[in-house]
């Protein structure tokens, strides 16, 4: 057993923690930390299983020089799962875990060991894009590492009919404008906006609102915002609002019009762009994740580097400050002994991605990436927006307290989306949601 990997901290935890584990089965991972042996690290992912299957291969290739062993387990729920597991005592000594919120989490159990001193931080500054680091920090220490990212701030058009209309992809916001101003003047429709997702409902529009806010405020303000440093109806949000707002409100901007926008199922949204007839939308803000079956047509999907285009969602001004809005999936050390350091050390290198990338939509946060391994032009494409950002950000409501985040802002934006109340309340009701510690 690593004695080291269930240091005092780790059982200061569990005794904090026992009560969330309680009525819970214990966790699944069965290693205790890697199990008996000192040189065989446990890792947890959420990833898909070929991704895994990839990342595993270049792993045992670096683990053998490393004279290690690096088993990695695919989990479901590891949000939750990880804090069951610390209050059993019974943790992996690496779990791969999806929001910034849970790293911080897990570091207030006191699971958690700084990378501060175990990673060449200032060469992963270097390597990485802008701003990956800054996603895994909790009180000034980096816990966190991200090992892949999906990306947000992009635009999809139906490629041939874009490029046969000779129009150009928008370098700022107001182009963004100028270009669904054209597309309504030759007999179009811009915007494929659709937002119905169960209980969900809402989650696109806080992707809209959180990619104009960091637009209108920057990296930084952003940041304050989301940490509720700055009130959710400041004056910028405000004017994030209200270009939103000319999006989805304005006549002719949407197919099927503002009511519309609430009762069509998200999925759907991609489709109309492609309709035999032509384009019935033309413009779909989105993630990287809506390059698959479910979302594209089968032909569309089969041809998709010449049939969709992609294009980064505009900064405020053309070569102004240009973040980038995604999520992803952050490593966290929760051994400290040196198997786990040089495993750690092998995750935090571009070369994970060789087997990974290919065989899924695994992005590399790395900007020294070989490019020649993703699966398709439009792949390369969207980790490029990535790669060529001041800033990458992850998405707000995952980061904001879950009453917010998953709560008041998904139900007001819908509100506000459907007409029932004004910009200036519903950012009054969020603001007023936020709790109070």
């Amino acid at each position: 057993m690593k004695l080291n990997a269930r240091t005092r901290a780790k059982l200061l935890a569990t005794v904090s923690a026992v009560a969330l584990a309680a009525g819970l089965a214990a966790c699944g991972g069965g290693g205790g930390g890697g199990g008996n042996n000192d040189d065989e690290v446990e890792v947890w992912m959420s990833l898909d299983q070929p991704v895994i299957d990839g990342i595993q291969k270049q792993v045992d290739i670096q683990a053998k020089d490393e004279g290690i062993t690096v088993k990695i387990e695919r989990v479901d729920s590891i949000d939750k799962l990880i804090k069951t597991a610390i209050a059993s005592g019974d943790t992996p000594d690496i779990a791969t875990l999806p929001q910034p919120g849970v790293v911080a989490s897990v570091v207030e159990l006191g699971a958690a060991f700084p990378l501060d001193d175990v990673l060449d931080t200032d060469q992963l500054d270097t390597d990485m894009v802008a701003g990956a680091l800054d996603s895994g920090v909790v009180d000034d220490k980096l816990y966190g590492l991200l090992l892949s990212m999906n990306v947000k701030s992009l635009i999809f058009y139906p490629k041939k009919a874009f490029e046969a209309a000779g129009y150009q992809e928008p370098t700022s916001l107001d182009e963004l404008t100028a270009l669904a101003d054209q597309i309504k003047a030759d007999g179009g429709t811009p915007w494929c906006l659709t937002m119905e997702s169960g209980d969900a409902t809402g989650w696109v529009a806080t992707d809209w609102f959180e990619d104009l806010v960091m637009r209108f405020g920057g990296a930084d303000y952003y940041r304050q915002w989301v940490a509720h440093e700055v009130p959710f109806n400041d004056a910028t949000v405000k004017e994030a609002g209200e270009y939103f707002e000319g999006v989805f409100s304005t006549e002719g901007n949407v197919y099927g019009g503002r009511e519309a926008i609430t009762a069509t199922p998200f999925g759907d949204a991609a489709r109309p762009m492609f309709d035999d007839g032509g384009p019935s939308c033309w413009l779909l803000k989105q993630g990287s994740f809506f390059v698959g079956a479910d979302f594209l047509p089968e032909d569309i999907l089969a041809n998709v580097d010449d049939e969709l285009g992609v294009a980064g969602f505009p900064p405020a001004e053309a070569g102004g400050e240009n973040p980038v809005l995604g999520g992803g999936d952050l490593a966290v050390m929760l051994s400290d002994d040196d198997a786990t350091k040089k495993a750690m050390n092998i995750l935090a290198s571009a070369d994970i991605a060789t087997d990974a990338a290919p065989v899924s939509s695994f992005i590399s946060p790395f900007k020294t990436t070989d490019m020649s391994i993703y699966p398709s032009e439009t792949t390369k494409e969207i980790a490029q927006v990535a790669y060529d950002s001041t800033a990458f950000l992850f998405d707000g409501s995952d980061s904001m307290p879950a009453a917010v985040g998953a709560g008041t802002f998904w139900k007001e934006m819908t509100a506000w989306i459907n007409g029932d109340e004004d910009l200036d309340k519903a950012l009054t009701n969020i603001e007023d949601s936020w709790p109070a510690s």
